[in-house]
Order: structure tokens, then sequence, then C-alpha cells
């Protein structure tokens, strides 16, 4: 193939993904996404927003939509994404994915005055009631793994809140969104206990099937070259300090 047919190509693929007028979903998770007034900040929004920027698509929206409205667009309608989804065998033939943006483990907590010890998954089936949002890949999971003891809520406040008030003795969340969740409901990480855990989960922006593969890998290559030259770590201990960049970069 000559020179000349490959930069007619590339030019034709960005200009696929700058035209556009893509719509990105997100839910309130902070920090990876939450709302400021009218505007929505966040460790993945900062992510999207710099691949809206280097992929020229001047069109994009960032939306903050409750999960499952935002999940069914993504599934139906082109230029549409949700973030950040985590990539499962369930979902992988249903989306085209774009990252993976951030690794997260899942691991069991309880509040320190309990002083319980839950040192194994047997451990956290007998401990009672166990709060976890419907909605979450965690609730399907547990399921998965046998757990008939779920407390299945709406969201991560209402969560947090009933292991503060001793409706449950144990939660199941991520540590990377574990501060700001268990501060909607008045906790805070000094406060609990965690526990064995059981689940590492990747996140990424999860594209419709009906979005052309092209924009899509411009958004992949994006993504990557954000890696290459460092922007991602940036992003990354702007908004998790804690975190090692360089174990939170896999390769899809």
């Amino acid at each position: 193939m000559s020179r000349n047919i490959v930069a007619v190509l590339l030019l034709s693929l960005c200009a696929a993904g700058a035209n556009a007028s893509i719509q990105l979903f997100t839910e309130e998770a902070a920090p990876l996404a939450f709302s400021e007034g009218k505007q929505v900040s966040g460790m993945s929004v900062d992510i999207a927003r710099e691949l809206i920027r280097r992929t020229g698509s001047r069109d994009a929206q960032i939306k903050i939509r409750p999960w499952a409205r935002g999940y069914d667009k993504a599934l139906r309608v082109a230029d549409t994404a949700i973030f950040s989804t985590v990539r499962t065998p369930e979902r992988e033939k249903l989306f085209q994915w774009v990252g993976p943006i951030l690794l997260g483990t899942t691991r069991f907590y309880s509040l320190k005055s309990r002083n319980l010890q839950i040192n194994s998954l047997a451990d956290a089936k007998a401990s009672g009631p166990l709060a976890v949002p419907k909605q979450w890949y965690t609730f399907d999971a547990l399921k998965e793994l046998d757990f008939d003891n779920l407390y299945g809520v709406a969201t991560a406040k209402n969560m947090v809140t009933m292991l503060k008030h001793g409706r449950v003795k144990l939660i199941a969340t991520q540590d990377v969104t574990l501060k700001d969740e268990l501060a909607t409901g008045g906790l805070t990480v000094a406060e609990v206990q965690s526990h064995v855990p059981f689940m590492q989960s990747a996140y990424y922006i999860a594209f419709s099937l009906q979005t052309a593969p092209e924009t899509v890998a411009i958004w992949q290559q994006a993504f990557d070259q954000m890696r290459n030259d460092g922007t991602y770590s940036v992003i990354l201990k702007r908004w998790l300090p804690d975190v090692d960049p360089m174990q939170n970069m896999p390769h899809p």
C-alpha cells in the first residue's frame, strides 16, 4: 500500500472521529464522576474530556444520568458510550471498548467498632445481610458465587447508611471509590475495616455496537497516547494520589 493511500485512509478516520456527535453518559460515582453545580467533574471525566480534545470530537457531550438509563442508551444508540464501565465476559460482545482507564479491587468492609473477622468468602456468606447496590456488577458477581445473604439497595449512599446504622454488618465495594462512597453516608475510611478481596475489575469507556469501529479505534489510539506521554498518570495522581499509575496501566 502506498504512502499516499495510507495518508488518505488516516485522514478519513480522523474525519470520522471529529464529525461524530458523541454522547457520553456517566453516573454519580465520585471521585470518578460527580456533579458540581452544572459542571461534571472527576477522574474518568477528565480522561474523557482529554480524549474528546485529542480526537477532535467537538460536539461530544458528557452527561450524568442514572446508570440504567445511560446503559440502555449505550446499548442501542450510535455514537453513544457509557463510562466507567466494568468489562466483564457477559458484557464483552455488547459494546466496543476503550481503555482500560482504571483498575479497582473489590473487598468487603465493616465498621471497625464491630471488630469482625472476615477472612474468607464463607465468613462473608455467614455474616448476615450484606448490602450492595442492585445495579452494580458486584451484586451479580456475588450472586454467581452463591451468596444468598445479599441485601440489594438502590445507591451507594443507601448501602453506607445501612452499615452506619447497624442494619448490615458488611458492604462490598471498590477501593478506588470507597472514600467518597463512605462520605455520602456520613462515614470515613478510618471508621471501617477492610476484609478479604474477592474481585479485581478493569473500567472502560464502553461504546455502542452501532458506533463506527473507526471512531472507537481513534479513541483507543488517543488513550494509548495519553498513557505513553504521561497525561494519564497526571490525571490519575490528581484524583487518586495513593494509586500507583504504573500498576493501573494494564494493556487491554
